[in-house]
Parts: structure tokens; sequence; C-alpha cells
């Protein structure tokens, strides 16, 4: 989630995560190179890269396109605008746009200007080059208590969303969780839009078929839980997926408590045909974790 934060850099991201460029080994004339066919086979749940977090692994945008064809990834998101036409090249599309970060968002009224203006901005881009999701948030809360802070999110939304739907581009809310405190990404202490039913009651209010929810499973799983049944509670507010290994944002797989082939199902069941975005901080090999988040999500 919050990767999305423009001021995050790759080098804060790098000094943060430690990992290095371990995983540059895993690059045309590897054994990833090699292979004659994607990882992904099923392909009933679309996934996605988020960019933020395999940059320092694949800094090269062609590179990091490559290891996206290679898992069977349809997708990478929130990169760059300018990065839009290599994704092309590559076969590519980006499931999802960027805006305003995090810390800054509807919630505050003294925001909407701004905010308002890098969507307006983004979201025609996205009409131009046929992206059809752009992210927003509530921003930090700043005193302002729950109620008006929604209260000011579903009036500044109203004001935008109409754009969004003219130019048929979902503006998708994502909830993050204020539990962990541990690291500038694994957690976001502040952050208004912290449950998964708040955020859906702003969403209700506004009212709109082009605002809808990130759903980032590994927020939801943090703060609320019952991941399955609110998947299915709020099938039709899902506007897109994250993922992650709780605790501790890490992969997929091994000591993390997230039953993901039981949540891709669901996704599934209730009809879900956007992008599940894999939005995980490598604690290894980026090319192995990677891979085997792919296999797992692959239903």
């Amino acid at each position: 989630m919050a990767a999305h934060a423009d001021s995050f850099s790759r080098r804060d991201w790098m000094k943060a995560s430690g990992i290095g460029m371990a995983a540059l080994a895993a690059l045309p004339g590897s054994e990833v190179a090699a292979a004659d066919s994607p990882v992904a086979k099923n392909g009933r749940i679309k996934q996605s890269l988020v960019s933020w977090c395999y940059k320092p692994a694949w800094p090269n945008i062609d590179d990091l396109c490559q290891t996206a064809v290679k898992l069977g990834c349809p997708s990478i998101e929130l990169i760059e605008v300018e990065q839009w036409p290599t994704l092309k090249k590559h076969g590519l599309t980006c499931a999802i746009a960027s805006s305003h970060g995090f810390p800054k968002g509807f919630n505050n009224k003294d925001q909407w200007a701004e905010c308002t203006e890098i969507l307006k901005k983004r979201i025609a881009q996205c009409k131009d080059f046929g992206v059809t999701r752009v992210i927003t948030f509530t921003g930090m809360a700043n005193g302002l208590s729950k109620e008006e802070g929604a209260d000011n999110c579903v009036a500044g939304l109203k004001q935008i969303v109409g754009e969004a739907e003219k130019h048929n581009v979902t503006l998708c809310l994502e909830m993050l969780n204020t539990r962990d405190t541990t690291h500038a990404m694994k957690g976001h202490p502040g952050y208004q839009g912290d449950h998964c039913d708040y955020c859906i009651d702003i969403l209700k209010r506004v009212g709109s078929s082009h605002a809808k929810l990130l759903f980032d499973i590994y927020h939801v799983q943090i703060m609320d839980g019952d991941v399955i049944r609110r998947i299915h509670e709020h099938k039709d507010y899902l506007g897109h997926i994250h993922t992650a290994g709780n605790p501790g944002r890490g992969e997929l797989d091994g000591p993390q408590e997230i039953n993901y082939p039981a949540v891709m199902q669901a996704l599934l069941d209730v009809g879900y045909d956007g992008y599940v975005g894999q939005e995980f901080i490598p604690t290894r090999d980026a090319w192995d974790g990677l891979s085997k988040a792919v296999q797992i999500c692959d239903v």
C-alpha cells in the first residue's frame, strides 16, 4: 500500500530493507530467462507487481518488466506515468495508477485542492493510456475526529468522482493499518482510514460505481481480520487487491498467518475480476519470493 507515497524514495527503501541487489542475479541469462513458460499457469487471478517493492532488486524498468512477463503477471502498478510506455512495449499494463501520497487526503479540507488537482491530471492520463484504476487515501487524522474526517472525505470525493465517471476510471480508496510502528511502509500510525467498515461507509455515502475500496489483505488482517467474510460482504466495493504476509509484510509463504489460496478462491467466488497486486517487502532473494507468491495466488 502506501508505497504510493511519492516522497519515499528507492534509496530510503533500500536503507530500510537492507536487501541490496542480490536478486539481480535473476535477470536475463539466468534460469529465470531460460524459463519456457510463465510461473502463473491458471491465470484466473490477474496478478500485478507493485513497483516500489521490487525496484531494489530490478532497478532497471526493462528488467522489472521482463520479470513480470516471466512470472505471468500482466501488470506493474503504482509506477511513474513516464514508465507506462515501457510497460506497453513489454505487453504489460498498469493495473492502478499512483496519485497523492497517503499522508494527504480528503479528510482534511485544506488538502482538497492539491489532491483534486493531482487526481484530475492522473485520471486524464489514465484515460489516454487505458488505465482504469487510480489510488486515493483518506489522509492522516491530524486531530480530526473519525466522524469529521469521514464527512470531509465524502464531500471531497464527491467533487472529483464525476471526473472519474466521465473517463471510466475508478477511484480506489485504500485502508491502511495503524498498528505496526516498526517500519515506514509496514504500518501508518495516524492514518484515518484504518478500518475496513469505516472506508466502506465513506464509499457508500459517495454513492458512485467509480469509487471503490483498495482492499489490502495485509492491512485488513491486522486491523479487522475475518478477511474472507469481508470479501463476501463487500464484494460490490472491491476495486483493487493487495497482498503481503502477516506479520512483517514479507513473502506469502513461510511463517505468516494468511491462507492466501483460500483468500484468492474467495475473490473468485464473489466474481472479482480485477487485479491482485503483490506488495510484500522481500526478505530473501526477490525472484524466489515472488515466484512462490505468484504460484500461491494462482488458484
